[in-house]
């Protein structure tokens, strides 16, 4: 999965080079480390792709700014926090934390380590890492229900909600951990989200369409377009990853999805009723 397009961001950057996101109204112009960690992604991609030393330069920007804005949160755990209001089910009040922040985040530090040597970008990846194995309750960003799966929480909200782009986007950060250091816990910790999802699929499929989260309301979120594409690109590259079959299976059902016309309008139905009754 390639984030190039992030590469050249549109939108405000602050004076050093960090892009910035406008939300607008009350919320305004904020750093958000789950947009910057893409940014600094995607300018690795195109670095790697053709060794253009400004999109090096930049992808170093965004590591060095990573490593300097991970903050401890009240219960000592390092995280890349948003210092605003967001209104998910929940007011969340700044400051908040995201599993997905803290993937993303580990994916570029370690890829910054690989291409500079320098292993203070592996000892900031190694902090973030540790939310990983702490659950809500106690400062970090993992959820073991009922069943014993293990899950990834992008928004940390009671009871949790397991958005599917971002507890796979959050598993990848720990992989690329294990990539960097062959950690056996961390390969461990892979294997278990690994585990989750292959026992979970059948829950975010709604026979028509995919689910963008498990939250239990009456009426279920179903993916934008946008998310259920991307849902199907990330089944790919878990079944890449693993060769765990059943993942490129689904992936191929919710793609045929998209080829029937009732089956777009009927998930755009669900996505508008649902944003009337819950937003």
């Amino acid at each position: 999965m390639q984030f190039a397009e992030k590469a050249d961001y549109k939108g405000v950057y602050d004076e050093a080079g960090i892009p910035l996101l406008d939300y607008h109204g009350k919320i305004g112009v904020q750093y958000n480390p789950i947009a910057i960690a893409q940014y600094g992604l995607g300018n690795y991609n195109l670095f790697r792709r053709n060794g253009d030393p400004a999109r090096r330069q930049k992808f170093f920007l965004t590591a060095d700014w990573l490593c300097s804005h991970l903050e401890a949160n009240a219960h000592g755990l390092a995280v890349w926090n948003h210092h605003f209001d967001w209104e998910y089910r929940e007011t969340l009040k700044a400051p908040w934390f995201s599993a997905l922040a803290q993937g993303q985040g580990i994916s570029v530090l370690v890829r910054a380590r690989k291409e500079s040597g320098d292993s203070r970008y592996l000892e900031a990846a190694q902090r973030a890492l540790a939310s990983f194995y702490k659950p809500v309750a106690e400062g970090g960003v993992a959820f073991t229900d009922d069943r014993g799966d293990l899950w990834f929480e992008e928004y940390i909200v009671s009871p949790p909600t397991h958005i599917l782009n971002g507890f796979i986007w959050a598993s990848w950060g720990v992989y690329d951990y294990f990539l960097a250091t062959r950690d056996s816990s961390a390969q461990d910790l892979f294997s278990r989200a690994v585990q989750t999802l292959l026992r979970n699929l059948d829950r975010y499929d709604l026979g028509f369409w995919s689910l963008y989260e498990l939250a239990g309301t009456r009426l279920p979120m179903v993916a934008s377009a946008f998310y259920h594409r991307l849902h199907i690109v990330q089944l790919r590259v878990m079944h890449r990853l693993t060769r765990e079959s059943e993942f490129a299976r689904v992936a191929d059902w919710w793609e045929n999805y998209t080829r029937s016309a009732s089956n777009r309008t009927r998930a755009l139905l669900y996505k508008s009723a649902f944003k009337l009754c819950y937003y």
